[in-house]
C-alpha cells in the first residue's frame, strides 16, 4: 500500500486520516512525564531542583519561582488596528487597557468553541504582546493575515522551537506567602501598589524590572520580567537573596501541577478541525502549528472530535463573555447564553481507589489484565488528556483533565467540566482511569490494561483555600485567576 504523501495542511492532514480523534490519540508519547519535561528544556530549568514535593510546598509556605521563560510563546501584534484587532478576537471587553495592563485573551471559533486563552501585554500605545499556547498565539497570527486590519505580528518561539536559542524577555513568577518580603528587600524599599493585573518597574538590585501582579498557583507575587541579556544575573540575584527565605525554583514538573490547584483549563482542545468558519484556518495550519502536532489521551473517546470542544462557559468563563463588542464567536455565544451549560470542578480521587490501581503494579500477572498505572504527580497520558466522567449510574455527565496530585492538597484530582446538576461541592462522580480500547488507540505508546472506574468527590475550582483566600483579596469571585 502507498503511503499518503506528507500533508501540507491540517485540512490535508484531516482529508487524508481516516480519523482525526484517531490521529491525534496515536500522537501520544511514549511517558506521561515526557509531555511537560520537554516543554521546558532550556539550560536553567530540571525537571526538579529538590524535589517536586518540596516545591509545590513551597509556594503555599515560603517562596517558589516559576522559570516561564522558556515554554510559552510571545506574539506581538503591532500597528494602527492593533487594539480593534485583539478586541475582535476576545469574548471579553478591553475597555480601560492602558499601557501596562494586562487582559485576558479569550479566542473562540465562529461556532463559540473555544480555541484558547492567553495574556495579552499592552506594552505600548499600538504594541500588544500575546503570551501563551502556542494554539492562542498561532490563532491570532492567522487571522492577522486573514482579516483586514492593519496590523502585523512577530512571534517569539518557545525554546523548543526557537531557532535563535534567545528571547526577548526573560520572565519569573515569584510567588508564596514570603514574596512580597523578597521582593522589598530587593527593590531597596516597599514595592508600590500594583493592582491585579497591573504592572509597575521595580528594582532588583542594580537591575530594573516589570513586576506584574499575576499567579500561577494561587498566592501572592509578582510576575517579573526583563531583557533577555540580564536572565542569568537576574536569577542568581533572586535565588541568592530568597536562600534566607526558603527559596525554591520550580522545576518542569511541579510546574504545570499549577493549573490543578489554581484551577486554570490550560490547554484545551482547539475548536479548530471542524467548522466552516475555521476552514481557512485548517489551510493555513501547516506541521509547524501546535494543532497539527498535539496528541490525544484519556479515557474518554468519540470519533466525533467535536465531541471533545469547550464552550467558554463550560469553564466558567461565562461571567467574563460580553456582548458589548464584535468579535469571532460572538453570535454563537449569544445564541447559546441561556441554554444549560457544564461547570468547571475539581475532582478529588478516591484515595482507596487509587491505591488500589497503584497495588495493582506490585502484584504478579499480565500488564493487560491491571489498570494503567498512575504516574505521580502528573498522570496525563497525552499534552490533551480527558478522561470520561459519569454519575454514579454509569451516564456521561461531562469531562476531566490534568490527573494530578499535589503535596499541598494531599489528594489526587483532575480538573472537570461537569453537568450543572453535579457541580455542587460534596457530590459523587465516577471517573474512568485507562484508554477507551486499553491502549489499542496510543499506536504502542502505551501499554495494554484494563479500564477501572475511580469514585470521585466534587470539590470547589480552585481547590486551594490559599487561592481562593487570594482571590477574595484582589477581588476576583469566579473563573481562573487570570479573569480579566
Amino acid at each position: 500500500m502507498n503511503r499518503p504523501d506528507t500533508p501540507k495542511s491540517l485540512a490535508e492532514m484531516i482529508a487524508q486520516v481516516p480519523s482525526i480523534t484517531d490521529h491525534l490519540f496515536q500522537n501520544a508519547p511514549k511517558n506521561a512525564l515526557t509531555i511537560y519535561t520537554q516543554m521546558m528544556p532550556g539550560d536553567g530549568v530540571r525537571p526538579e531542583f529538590t524535589t517536586w514535593r518540596d516545591e509545590q510546598w513551597a509556594w503555599r509556605n515560603t517562596i517558589a519561582v516559576h522559570d516561564q521563560s522558556y515554554h510559552m510563546c510571545s506574539t506581538h501584534v503591532r500597528g494602527p488596528d492593533a487594539l480593534a484587532f485583539t478586541q475582535y478576537l476576545s469574548v471579553n471587553t478591553f475597555r480601560n487597557f492602558e499601557v501596562g495592563a494586562a487582559k485576558q485573551l479569550v479566542c473562540c471559533s465562529p461556532e463559540g468553541y473555544l480555541i484558547g486563552d492567553a495574556i495579552l501585554y499592552r506594552m505600548a500605545e499600538d504594541d500588544y504582546m500575546v503570551v501563551g499556547n502556542p494554539a492562542t498565539t498561532e490563532w491570532v497570527e492567522y487571522n492577522a493575515q486573514a482579516l483586514d486590519f492593519d496590523v502585523t505580528t512577530d512571534s517569539d518561539m518557545m525554546w523548543t522551537l526557537n531557532k535563535a536559542k534567545r528571547r526577548e524577555f526573560y520572565r519569573f513568577q515569584v510567588e508564596g506567602p514570603k514574596a512580597w518580603e523578597l521582593l522589598e528587600e530587593l527593590n531597596g524599599g516597599p514595592l508600590p501598589e500594583i493592582k491585579f493585573f497591573k504592572s509597575a518597574e521595580i528594582g532588583l538590585g542594580k537591575f530594573r524590572a516589570r513586576g506584574m501582579r499575576h499567579s500561577m498557583g494561587g498566592m501572592p507575587g509578582l510576575e517579573i520580567s526583563g531583557p533577555w541579556d540580564e536572565y542569568r544575573e537576574v536569577k542568581r540575584l533572586i535565588q541568592k537573596a530568597g536562600q534566607k527565605y526558603g527559596l525554591r525554583m520550580v522545576g518542569s514538573i511541579a510546574y504545570f501541577t499549577t493549573v490543578i490547584e489554581s484551577g486554570w483549563w490550560a490547554v484545551p482542545v482547539s475548536g479548530v478541525y471542524t467548522g466552516q468558519g475555521t476552514e481557512g484556518y485548517r489551510q493555513w495550519c501547516s506541521a509547524q502549528n501546535a494543532a497539527m502536532r498535539m496528541s490525544l489521551g484519556g479515557s474518554f473517546y468519540s470519533p466525533n472530535i467535536a465531541d471533545y470542544y469547550l464552550t467558554p462557559y463550560d469553564v466558567n468563563y461565562g461571567h467574563i463573555i460580553k456582548f458589548d463588542h464584535d468579535y469571532i464567536g460572538r453570535a454563537a455565544l449569544e445564541a447559546m447564553k441561556d441554554q444549560p451549560h457544564r461547570k468547571k470542578v475539581t475532582l478529588v480521587w478516591n484515595a482507596d481507589d487509587v491505591l488500589s490501581v497503584m497495588a495493582a503494579g506490585l502484584e504478579a500477572g499480565e500488564a493487560a489484565d491491571k489498570p494503567l498505572p498512575i504516574t505521580l504527580p502528573l498522570a496525563a497520558a497525552a499534552r490533551m488528556h480527558y478522561d470520561r466522567v459519569t454519575d454514579t449510574q454509569g451516564n456521561t455527565i461531562g469531562l476531566a483533565t490534568y490527573p494530578g496530585y499535589t503535596a499541598n492538597e494531599r489528594a489526587m484530582m483532575s480538573l472537570a467540566s461537569v453537568d450543572a446538576d453535579f457541580a455542587e461541592p460534596g457530590t459523587e462522580v465516577v471517573l474512568l482511569w485507562g484508554e477507551d480500547g486499553g491502549g489499542s488507540r496510543s499506536a504502542g505508546h502505551i501499554e495494554p490494561h484494563k479500564q477501572v472506574k475511580i469514585r470521585a468527590i466534587v470539590a470547589p475550582s480552585p481547590i486551594s483555600r490559599a487561592a481562593q483566600s487570594y482571590r477574595s483579596e484582589i477581588g476576583i469571585k469566579r473563573g481562573s485567576l487570570s479573569d480579566v
